[in-house]
């Protein structure tokens, strides 16, 4: 055996020894083994798709509906766009509809395609992260009705986080300087939990409970507001080395890296659920051996595949353990 191979293997017995390394690893590797990147890209197409139609509604509706208190207009505006760090400013200078009849409508159905097809990747994503089999998971009519709840779910829930978090914030006359943001982020962090909470139940089969999705919440909850304190620099970071190449066109890229960034997180929160939640640490990363908790996985992985209930599925994990060879 190279020396190489036996530090990876003094390595990964050291991990499976100790919880704390061991928990991280085995998130890392059911993330890489259910392609988690993959379904997080795929969520942020979909909300990329969404999100210009859904602006360009929302300023022709403001425009409409607060024509007479243009402050107004753009005090609302500007919180919507304060989800989205550095780029922000940027996106508020898209125009109006100004043919508010057809063209209000073609924006509308824009954002309906988007935002339904960034529900149904999220239902995809949460199951396909929680193992659920093909055959049990949601079909039509009920796959399209938890679509448009998590719609509402996430619309309305980034809308009232702008505005308790504004809120809060206005409190300032009453708690000042350190008060008045510790208020802020805990009204804001508490109403996020509950709408990642909903969400997530919206999204996942019914057989995982509602208790079982809390850890999760929490989890993502707490990531999407460490995003909005500090992924500013991420995304400034980003379009630093895009802007002098493609000019406007950095926008673009800072704001697809920024959804990718939030989808990608909130599966780790997911992940992180599902493994302490089924238990799947310690795992290995130089097998053979496998341990049980690896062969666990990998039947869930196999089981997750089923289309039909009635077919079962036996995983048989090979690979001859050589330590023994070696230390003879």
């Amino acid at each position: 055996m190279s020396m190489a191979k036996k530090a990876i293997r003094a390595a990964d017995e050291l991990q499976q020894r100790h919880a704390w390394l061991a928990v991280p690893v085995a998130v890392w590797k059911k993330f890489g083994d259910d392609s988690a990147g993959n379904l997080a890209a795929l969520i942020a197409y979909y909300a990329f798709a969404a999100l210009f139609p859904l602006l360009l509604v929302l300023v022709t509706v403001l425009d409409i509906v607060l024509k007479n208190d243009p402050a107004l207009q753009k005090k609302l505006l500007n919180s919507a766009l304060a989800q989205y760090p550095v780029i922000g400013p940027q996106l508020g200078h898209i125009g109006r509809l100004h043919q508010a009849g057809l063209a209000l409508v073609i924006g509308l159905l824009g954002t309906f395609i988007g935002s339904r097809g960034v529900a149904t990747a999220m239902q995809n994503a949460l199951n396909s992260v929680w193992e659920i089999p093909i055959a049990r998971r949601p079909s039509f009519p009920w796959s399209w009705l938890r679509s448009f709840g998590l719609i509402l779910v996430i619309g309305l829930g980034l809308i009232g986080t702008t505005i308790v978090s504004g809120l809060a914030s206005g409190a300032g006359h009453v708690l000042t300087g350190l008060g008045a943001s510790v208020a802020a982020i805990a009204v804001s962090l508490v109403l996020n939990i509950g709408v990642f909470w909903l969400a997530f139940r919206l999204g996942t089969a019914s057989e995982i409970g509602w208790r079982q999705l809390r850890l999760g919440a929490v989890i993502g909850a707490v990531i999407w507001q460490v995003l909005q304190s500090f992924g500013g620099y991420f995304v400034s970071h980003q379009l630093a080395h895009a802007s002098p190449s493609y000019g406007t066109f950095a926008v673009v890229i800072g704001l697809l890296a920024w959804l990718y960034l939030e989808a990608e997180l909130t599966l780790y929160a997911v992940e992180i659920n599902v493994v302490r939640t089924y238990r799947l640490w310690p795992r290995s990363i130089a097998p053979p051996p496998y341990t049980k908790q690896d062969r666990r996985a990998y039947q869930m992985y196999a089981e997750a595949q089923k289309r039909r209930k009635d077919m079962d599925i036996v995983v048989g994990v090979g690979g001859e353990d050589d330590r023994e060879k070696t230390a003879g």
